[in-house]
């Protein structure tokens, strides 16, 4: 069984898994908080729902860039260090969210974030699987993917619970809570045991491109259909549950909570399941059993109906994403596995990152019919999934801590 992988575990392997978990959770909530407030920042800085939606854009646009600087960083002068200075990055710039006083100044500290918010995932990711056994990585990747959904629903119950007492701007003051993740990680988490200082110094990246450029395009292109996957079906769900069904605040976070519980239920699920079943074939499986549950997640009139149809959705799309952080490491040229999963994962986020400008802009251009929006981009996401993980190849018995 899968959770046998779990057994004779070292104290320095559970803090690492631990340490990356809650790296990712904690970046994803900075990140969140602003899904839930988009209509009522666009009503502060008298500005429609669309503008407002450039910064989820321009958030997703700049994490190519920073998972490649960091990422180059932890190659370079290893994961443990540079993780703790991007964690204190991430979370600085998610409490300045907080203190912007127009438009312009709220979009700009919202894309430095995205800097920041693409450094975490590559290297959170290469640590914990080179630490890790081989036979555990299927269920730590979903584990460690869940964290993105673990970070969405702490967002929510924070939204439900809050908002009305705080407001926005008190919400972004939360952000700052994350910087507290680098003691642990500074006490507890040891480096990992794939880096090589001498290795990853020989090299650099455009030697890396020149070499496996069909992999990296083939990845940037897996990578952006799972990007419109998920947030074409999370960012702008909110949104639509506010401006379309009317939803007061609490029942938007009571079922942003439940959808997400789903999105953690699927991710450790399948990701467990990819070890014996295969990481492509449980990308697959996983995108076809979304595409029944999208109409139900779009079109239902209720607000029962709609918590059902999101917690199914959310669990095949983060069944599918539960597999991502274990298949990309194992596919990557082992000298620049600090750089290569996250920069393909976010280039893919980036060409993915005018999701919710285009979906808020079908929605507004249809008479504010998210329905059709959210659904068009989803069913077409979810086949592009199918379509690419079976024209792939993966390697999930690669040796990550050998010299070779």
């Amino acid at each position: 069984m899968a959770f046998d992988a779990l057994k004779g575990w070292s104290s320095a392997q559970k803090h690492v898994v631990a340490a990356s978990y809650l790296g990712w959770t904690l970046d994803a909530f900075d990140f969140f908080l602003l899904v839930f407030v988009i209509k009522d920042v666009a009503g502060e800085f008298g500005t429609a729902v669309s503008s407002i939606a450039l910064a989820v854009t321009l958030t997703l646009a700049l994490r190519p860039v920073g998972a490649f600087i960091f990422g180059r960083l932890a190659d370079r002068f290893g994961r443990r260090p540079i993780l703790m200075l991007d964690v204190a990055l991430y979370s600085v710039l998610g409490f300045a969210t907080a203190f912007a006083s127009n438009l312009a100044a709220f979009l700009v500290i919202r894309a430095l974030f995205g800097v920041a918010m693409g450094g975490e995932w590559g290297i959170g990711a290469s640590l914990t699987m080179e630490t890790v056994k081989p036979e555990a990585r299927g269920l730590v990747s979903g584990l460690l993917q869940s964290g993105y959904p673990s970070g969405y629903l702490i967002a929510s119950v924070a939204f439900a619970l809050l908002y009305s007492h705080i407001g926005w701007r008190g919400m972004f003051m939360i952000g700052i809570l994350p910087a507290l993740l680098i003691l642990y990680i500074r006490r507890s988490v040891p480096e990992s045991p794939g880096w090589n200082r001498e290795r990853t110094s020989a090299v650099t990246i455009l030697n890396v491109l020149a070499r496996h450029w069909q992999l990296a395009l083939y990845a940037i292109l897996l990578m952006t259909a799972f990007n419109f996957f998920s947030h074409g079906t999370q960012d702008l769900y909110p949104t639509f549950l506010q401006k379309q069904h009317h939803f007061a605040p609490a029942t938007v976070g009571t079922i942003a909570v439940l959808y997400n519980i789903g999105a953690i239920l699927g991710g450790l699920s399948f990701g467990a399941f990819s070890q014996f079943f295969g990481r492509r074939r449980t990308m697959m499986l996983c995108a076809l059993f979304a595409l029944p549950a999208i109409w139900l997640w779009a079109f239902s009139q209720t607000a029962l109906l709609l918590a059902m149809g999101a917690f199914l959705v959310q669990f095949f799309v983060q069944g599918a994403w539960g597999v991502v952080p274990a298949h990309l490491n194992e596919l990557s040229p082992p000298e620049a596995r600090g750089t290569f999963p996250g920069t393909v994962y976010q280039l893919g986020n980036f060409i993915a990152s005018y999701n919710a400008v285009l979906q808020a802009k079908i929605a507004e251009n249809h008479g504010n019919n998210y329905s059709l929006a959210l659904s068009g981009v989803a069913i077409a996401a979810a086949l592009a999934v199918m379509v690419l993980a079976f024209l792939g190849r993966e390697a999930r018995e690669i040796d990550m801590i050998g010299r070779s």
